[in-house]
């Protein structure tokens, strides 16, 4: 079973429809006990990193989420969800997250060139970087799903993928049972399916 965690962010229902198409049974919870019982945990995440770091605080997730992946639980974030897995983010001030993988969430302005609108939305190729098992059903330089203004800096050691807009921009990380993508997976078609897939019966 897998956990979509509901802190009132995120696209919920359409990342548990890819779920159900994969044949993966999944339930939308919020509840510890039901999170302690799944065998993964995916954070999904959409807007800004202050509201959603506090919605995972009002409802107690930013410590279950800690106390699951210290057990050595599989969690996947995606995309806010991966930026809420850093130490820090630069989003309207500074603001602490969860602390799960090291660095920092930075804008994108100024960083990628100015003929590079921002937010990056689109289609772009995932460039693995290092092995990892989260990609290992995929070929080098798939095209996947980018919707974001922010990206994760200051963590090399942890870089699975980057993309290349204007720079290379960190596009998916890996830190012991904790994996990120800046990208949608559920919005990736056939490449996002098999990485899904892969999250679910493969990595541990």
């Amino acid at each position: 079973m897998i956990a979509i965690l509901d802190y009132g962010v995120g696209n919920l229902f359409s990342l548990q429809s890819s779920l159900d198409s994969i044949g993966e049974a999944s339930i939308i919870t919020r509840d510890p006990r039901q999170i302690h019982q799944a065998d993964r945990l995916i954070l999904p995440g959409v807007g800004a990193f202050c509201d959603a770091i506090g919605q995972l605080k009002h409802f107690g997730l930013d410590q279950v989420i800690r106390q699951e992946t210290a057990s050595g639980k599989p969690l996947l974030g995606i995309c806010l969800g991966m930026q809420l897995l850093f130490q820090t983010s630069m989003e309207n001030g500074i603001h602490q997250g969860l602390g799960l993988i090291p660095g920092t969430v930075r804008p994108l302005f100024p960083v990628v060139p100015s003929s590079c609108k921002i937010p990056h939305i689109g289609w772009n190729q995932l460039h693995q970087t290092r092995s990892s098992a989260l990609f290992s059903r995929i070929l080098q330089d798939s095209f996947v799903y980018f919707v974001h203004s922010y990206y994760a800096a200051d963590c090399s050691d942890f870089v699975i993928a980057t993309t290349d807009y204007g720079i290379p921009l960190t596009a998916a990380v890996a830190c012991g049972c904790v994996y990120g993508c800046q990208f949608h997976p559920e919005k990736s078609g056939a490449v996002g399916l098999e990485i899904l897939k892969t999250f679910c019966q493969e990595v541990d």
